[in-house]
């Protein structure tokens, strides 16, 4: 471990000197990834700088105790110390695991209505309040890139950016399968249905990432239509963008302006992508996806959210809360800090 730490130290010192330099400066997309890695490498390289001290204090605090005045003194920081240096090993432990490199990254996060009509589609709005309330409360922001809005209410589709300090870290949990059980609105009987609506977390692919060859890109130019807000069918402001190679299709009408349109599409294409490429690479490591909480699959049942009884379930670890009122105005934490536990103990554990 202390190995380890040493590295890291030295790669944290040589970052600071490499960012000084005239030519790195004047690069930013070096720039750019030297401070991204440096930020990585952050937490560990304070920890280290605590352990030290801690260490010395220990030593001081062993010399004290000999002398008569302050030995009682001693013997009472030497026991502090000595307790601090052991809870830091263990949290070491778990800043030094093996971390995901798009853990700090933005997210485009896409939510479909699936199962029961009408209620799939108001349950996934139901799930985009609860994402936006709850990236409110970490101080993120959110950005809508596209949705089609369901007659019932919520939608048949949404797709939003998420914007903050370590998105992904925190809700890269959230992919699979949402069940919800309650009774609908339009339930004359007072019988509990069950629907589903499915979410799909992805980074989002910065420059670095993934480069986007435009010669396979077909870009077409549309009038939007929908919601859009106020004007927004008096232009050919819409772009759709299609990657020949894939098939696969991006829609953006948010924007009035064509050019805002076609950048924010091609944003979300170059995510999906970028996506694709991770689970491409992720399938060819198999081991490591099955070690996973869960496989981040459309089609896996992840979470269910029982009205009648107020009940959250994660199934992918047995995770139980009683508060589901609380979870649906974006009262996440326990749920995403229950997950990000677990998966922590399946790391140091080895799986």
């Amino acid at each position: 471990m202390l190995e380890r730490l040493e590295a890291i130290e030295a790669r944290y010192n040589e970052i600071n000197e490499e960012l000084m330099n005239p030519e790195v400066i004047s690069n930013v997309k070096k720039t750019l990834e030297l401070t991204k890695e440096q930020a990585g490498l952050r937490e560990a390289y304070e920890a280290y700088l605590q352990y030290k001290k801690l260490e010395q204090s220990i030593v001081d605090a062993k010399e004290m105790v000999k002398d008569p005045e302050l030995g009682e003194m001693a013997r009472e920081e030497l026991k502090e110390s000595e307790e601090a240096l052991e809870k830091l090993k263990s949290d070491l432990e778990i800043i030094l695991l093996p971390k995901d490199p798009n853990d700090g990254k933005n997210v485009i996060l896409e939510i479909r209505g699936a199962a029961g009509g009408d209620e799939g589609n108001i349950f996934a709005g139901d799930l985009f309040d609860m994402y936006k309330h709850y990236s409110e409360k970490q101080g993120w922001s959110t950005e809508i890139n596209e949705e089609y809005p369901s007659e019932a209410g919520g939608y048949s589709l949404i797709s939003f950016t998420v914007k903050g300090d370590n998105v992904y870290s925190k809700l890269k949990y959230e992919s699979g399968a949402h069940r919800v059980q309650r009774v609908p609105a339009t339930e004359t009987q007072g019988r509990v249905h069950t629907s589903t609506a499915t979410v799909l977390v992805m980074p989002e692919a910065e420059d670095f990432d993934f480069e986007l060859d435009m010669s396979e890109v077909r870009i077409d130019i549309t009038r939007a239509s929908g919601c859009g807000g106020q004007g927004v069918n008096t232009t050919d402001s819409a772009v759709r963008l299609t990657h020949i190679p894939t098939g696969l299709v991006v829609y953006s009408q948010t924007e009035r302006s064509q050019i805002k349109n076609k950048d924010k599409a091609i944003k979300i294409l170059k995510t999906r992508l970028y996506d694709l490429k991770l689970r491409e690479k992720e399938e060819q490591e198999g081991a490591e996806r099955r070690s996973k909480i869960g496989t981040g699959d459309r089609s896996e049942k992840i979470r269910t959210y029982n009205y009648p009884q107020n009940r959250v379930t994660d199934h992918r670890i047995g995770f139980t809360i009683n508060t589901l009122d609380r979870v649906m105005q974006g009262d996440l934490d326990k749920v995403i800090e229950a997950l990000i536990t677990e998966d922590q103990a399946r790391k140091l554990r080895g799986e």
